[in-house]
């Protein structure tokens, strides 16, 4: 048996191959691989035995792309994750940490949801941002471009609530029901509770639940001084009781379409200048295959 750590050079502080080191502890003898280096994950996979243990080290941003680099590649080997990254929603949302050490994954990387964008298709961990969540994560690639400092999406919240984001009109479908939303902060679709490096947007989504639903939380309505008041709350999901203005539904097949273009996160990666997207659970993902084979037919 071999464990092989996979680390992304640019997660957290971007202290790339030292990220390994505190696996040292758990593991006498690991052999590091970065992430940049692997092209094919099939190739990979099929090149290390099934009793290997392959464990990704870095952020949610990591798991994104482990997710869709091997989507439809059934692994057999033991899968871990130890946080290493900035903001590590996926492991806030289990409640883990990193001296917690690596912990094992695979059933959270079954029958995840899907996201389809500007003709793209994604599978996803944790949440797709839309809205001021998908504005500080493009504003945060800025400054990780300019700085090696940890950046605070905290504060990039703050001061684009007060100044810089500019609210949208949405149109939102629902499992086939349309809602109509004016000046919307945010319209994200979570498949776990946490995004933004710790805020508990969806406290009552649950990713391994049976029927695997999503939940779209929208806030909307709300002037710049009350968002600014309730923020605080959204840290531990206590934001959801005003629902003058907070309104979340559950469902598995979801449509947001913006009145302008805006910033989108897929588990901290960021698309700019986005009109829509469409979520959809593997529950819909299937029935949506299943339609179009027959039409094909």
């Amino acid at each position: 048996m071999k464990y092989y750590a996979l680390f992304n050079p640019y997660s957290g502080k971007c202290e790339g191959e030292l990220s390994v080191k505190p696996l040292e502890k758990f593991f006498p003898e690991i052999e590091a691989i970065n992430v940049t280096d692997i092209s094919d994950y099939k190739d990979f996979i099929g090149k290390i035995n099934e009793d290997d243990v392959v464990i990704i080290c870095g952020g949610d941003g990591t798991l994104n792309r482990f997710i869709n680099q091997t989507d439809n590649l059934e692994i057999k080997n033991e899968i871990l994750y130890f946080p290493a990254g900035s903001g590590n929603d996926f492991a806030n949302d289990l409640g883990k940490k990193a001296e917690d050490g690596p912990f094992k994954i695979n059933e959270y990387l079954k029958d995840l949801p899907y996201v389809y964008v500007k003709g793209n298709k994604y599978r996803f961990l944790n949440g797709i941002g839309y809205g001021i969540d998908g504005y500080c994560c493009e504003v945060g690639d800025e400054q990780k471009k300019k700085s090696k400092k940890a950046v605070n999406y905290t504060t990039i919240a703050i001061k684009g609530l007060l100044f810089f984001y500019k609210r949208t009109n949405a149109i939102v479908t629902v499992d086939g029901k349309e809602y109509s939303y004016k000046k919307v902060w945010f319209a994200p679709t979570m498949h776990g509770r946490f995004f933004g490096g710790g805020m508990m947007c969806a406290p009552n989504q649950d990713r391994l639940n049976k029927d695997r639903s999503l939940s779209l939380v929208v806030l909307n309505k709300s002037s710049k001084l009350r968002t600014l008041m309730i923020f605080p709350t959204i840290f531990k999901g206590e934001h959801i009781k005003h629902t003058d203005i907070i309104t979340v539904h559950t469902g598995h097949d979801i449509t947001v379409k913006f009145d302008k273009p805006t910033a989108l996160q897929i588990d901290g990666e960021t698309i700019k200048n986005v009109t829509e997207y469409t979520a959809r659970s593997v529950v819909a993902e299937k029935k949506a295959d299943a339609v179009c084979l027959a039409e094909s037919k």
